[in-house]
């Protein structure tokens, strides 16, 4: 498979072989099973002892003329706490228990039954899908509503440039319509989603993936090295990206190498 090399101007520079991995077999269920893995890789659980490490469990006596007992006071037999007293009149509230104020919750998550195990085979196969995808616009047409078909995806470039504003320009040229999909734009959230802590919400915009020795930090661009893309990076399939030769030469060598 080969794709055209593009130069820092938008210019075409001449034609690159890909690797093997933008044409394997696109396998959706177990790019989608190792993305589920990774997202539940910390169980979902409260802490331990949650709602029970205040006064009250067990400190009410049930007997007959016993010291703080509540026998004959026409109360409910649940654990409280004493929040003052005057000599035997005790001021008690309800502790420890569901339901009740700073109690633990009656049924929380567990913390187990939510990890997902998957093995090293289908690790390679999941992150083989992801790149191949990125060349496949029907990958690309199902992930964005406003996707435009395009020709030679994905695009290679010859290097990355340094500052923001030049790739900025050089991705206008080459995107045309979909430079809005690239873009990362922030807007606030409508809703009540404000007072919940997710005031902003913004797309994840284009990936730029480069090699080892190629080194760049351009504000409002998701840049990844080749050792270092995961699947968070390429899920849902199709993501929109961009790779230098490099980084396509390095691809090319871990095929030949396996």
């Amino acid at each position: 498979m080969k794709a055209i090399l593009y130069t820092l101007n938008g210019e075409k520079k001449g034609t690159i072989e890909l690797a093997g991995i933008f044409s394997t077999p696109v396998r959706e269920e177990i790019a989608g099973k190792y993305f589920e893995a990774n997202k539940y890789k910390h169980p979902f659980s409260p802490k331990p002892g949650a709602g029970m490490r205040q006064q009250g469990q067990g400190q009410i006596s049930h007997k007959r003329h016993d010291w703080k007992g509540q026998y004959g006071r026409g109360i409910s037999r649940v654990p409280r706490k004493t929040m003052s007293r005057h000599g035997t009149q005790f001021n008690w509230i309800a502790s420890n228990m569901p339901g009740v104020r700073g109690g633990r919750k009656a049924h929380p998550p567990k913390g187990i039954g939510r990890e997902k195990k998957i093995n090293q085979k289908e690790i390679k196969i999941a992150l083989n899908s992801g790149f191949a995808a990125t060349t496949n616009q029907v990958y690309l047409k199902k992930r964005y509503e406003t996707f435009h078909e395009m020709e030679n995806v994905p695009f290679i470039l010859e290097s990355i440039p340094q500052k923001t504003k030049p790739l900025v320009t050089l991705l206008r040229k080459l995107l045309g319509e979909n430079i809005s999909i690239a873009l990362k734009e922030k807007s606030i959230r409508p809703g009540k989603g404000k007072l919940r802590n997710r005031k902003y919400k913004s797309n994840a915009g284009i990936l730029v993936v480069v090699s080892s020795e190629e080194k760049a930090r351009l504000k409002g661009f998701d840049i990844k090295n080749t050792k270092d893309v995961k699947i968070s990076d390429l899920y849902p399939l199709g993501r929109l990206t961009i790779y230098t030769e490099k980084a396509v030469h390095e691809l090319n060598s871990k095929e030949s190498k396996k």
